[in-house]
């Protein structure tokens, strides 16, 4: 019978008559996850670089009917895995209608729904769940309570209904009981207090619940995914060792292992409108240094390693870097621009708010930091474009920079203004003497807009190997020789 003909059943004895089956929610995404494998779709669509690492564990669990705990850092997409989960469930699933805990009609669990169906029988109303409906997620707080997640004794129901409190009737239930046959996600789970964290044992393994001392026999229908952050281990809780041991696979996420990973990620995450898109264009190189800043920052020695940088660093800094393009267009009159190296620099608000300092960094301060960041991804950068300028140091050999540090040496500066046009922003890097021939000596097919970014670049990959010295002013990031001004030379140039 297919689905639409299955909705239109509306009584549990059309349910039978139809031959329908109902099974429990582990089921539902073993079956359909067997489907998706043999068919070769993709399951979950959007989650990048686990393709031969968490996503493979994650089908092994589903396959071994396991409650799952995804241990991170920040920005792992934890959460999103969760969520896409609901797409292995069934398109939809029969319920006694009216019921709080979406009692399967073939095997009811609550009073009301026990006592519906020996009333009605086969008369008994049913209503069709969406999978959409079916997942349920609760961050853990400390604030959280057994009453929250399990339920609690309700005196006003007892009273209304002139019922004892050892009735079941008298209870009102928590968010896991009325989360029956869903996915039920609890996110930082360290942060559960150890006595509530001691309240979901029996529901995981044996399926008992017990409320203030009223025990009942309820085999709910979840499937567990648990999130949690390693540093929560030890700055905040633990997960408790019983409690562990009934989570059956624990899956250990990871940040992306490559530029390219990261670039496809940003450039999918972030939000940028088509009337930005249309007005700015990014070139590949400044994509490729927006992603070297996050992973600069995953091996600082000013940054707290076990905190993690998200994957949001990366899309807000994307994000802020077409913003700094977008905003100096408009104020020039502009339709549209190319954006520059230059523009970078308006990604540090977007880095300050995503990276969590240590004692060192805190004394740099967070500005200074994002600062030597950026400098650093340019330096990394800068090899995969240009020859090595320590290698030039060491050996006799032609050094292809050398006239272009002549220049400067010769008591040249080079002013750009962060808010230059286009025309006097090609101009000036025109008058460097041996740029433009360094940059056709390496990319001489290059477009002529591709050029002028590659001249930029070179101006600041020499600076992050102190060939020469960069001055970052309030409107403009100056260029000159290096031993120039050395007392005044900006904060990420001093870090080491």
């Amino acid at each position: 019978m297919s689905m639409k003909e299955l909705l239109k059943i509306k009584t549990l004895g059309d349910l039978k008559r139809a031959g329908y089956q109902t099974k429990n929610i582990k089921d539902e995404l073993r079956d359909n996850l067997i489907n998706s494998l043999k068919s070769g779709e993709e399951v979950f669509k959007g989650i990048l670089g686990y393709s031969t690492t968490v996503i493979p564990e994650i089908q092994r669990a589903i396959l071994s009917r396991h409650h799952i705990n995804l241990l991170g850092l920040r920005g792992q997409a934890k959460t999103r895995i969760a969520r896409q989960m609901t797409a292995l469930l069934d398109e939809y699933i029969p319920v006694i209608s009216g019921s709080e805990i979406h009692d399967d009609p073939f095997a009811p669990l609550s009073h009301y729904g026990r006592e519906t169906i020996a009333v009605k029988g086969d008369d008994t109303a049913i209503e069709w769940m969406h999978r959409g409906d079916r997942f349920v997620e609760k961050l853990a707080t400390p604030d959280v309570t057994v009453a929250d997640l399990i339920g609690d004794i309700d005196p006003i129901k007892a009273a209304n209904l002139k019922i004892s409190y050892s009735d079941e009737r008298a209870i009102h239930f928590g968010l896991i009981p009325r989360s029956n046959r869903c996915i039920f996600v609890i996110n930082e789970l360290p942060d559960l207090q150890a006595r509530i964290q001691v309240a979901l044992f029996n529901i995981l393994q044996e399926g008992d619940i017990q409320i203030r001392g009223f025990r009942m026999r309820m085999p709910l229908d979840l499937q567990f995914i648990f999130t949690a952050n390693p540093e929560d281990y030890t700055n905040r809780g633990s997960i408790v060792t019983p409690l562990k041991d009934r989570i059956q696979s624990q899956i250990v996420t990871h940040y992306p292992k490559d530029i390219e990973i990261s670039k496809t990620i940003t450039q999918q995450e972030a939000k940028i409108s088509k009337d930005q898109l249309a007005m700015v264009e990014v070139p590949d190189l400044l994509k490729n240094l927006i992603e070297q800043i996050s992973f600069e920052a995953r091996e600082s020695e000013y940054v707290d390693a076990k905190s993690g940088v998200s994957a949001r660093l990366s899309i807000s800094a994307y994000e802020n870097l077409v913003s700094t393009a977008e905003r100096r267009a408009l104020i020039l009159g502009e339709k549209s621009t190319v954006a520059r190296v230059s523009d970078i620099w308006g990604t540090i608000s977007a880095i300050n708010g995503k990276i969590e300092l240590v004692y060192e960094g805190e004394q740099e301060g967070p500005v200074n930091v994002a600062q030597f960041l950026i400098s650093q991804a340019i330096r990394s950068q800068f090899i995969n474009y240009f020859p090595d300028p320590e290698r030039f140091k060491r050996k006799k050999e032609e050094n292809p920079y050398q006239r272009i540090i002549q220049w400067f040496n010769a008591n040249h500066d080079l002013d750009i203004l962060l808010e230059e046009k286009q025309q006097d922003f090609e101009k000036k890097l025109a008058s460097v003497d041996g740029l433009s021939e360094l940059i056709d000596l390496y990319y001489k097919k290059s477009s002529v807009k591709e050029k002028f970014l590659l001249k930029e670049f070179v101006l600041y990959g020499l600076a992050s190997y102190s060939q020469l010295n960069r001055l970052s002013l309030d409107s403009s990031v100056l260029f000159k020789d290096l031993f120039s001004s050395v007392f005044t030379s900006d904060g990420p140039e001093n870090l080491n």
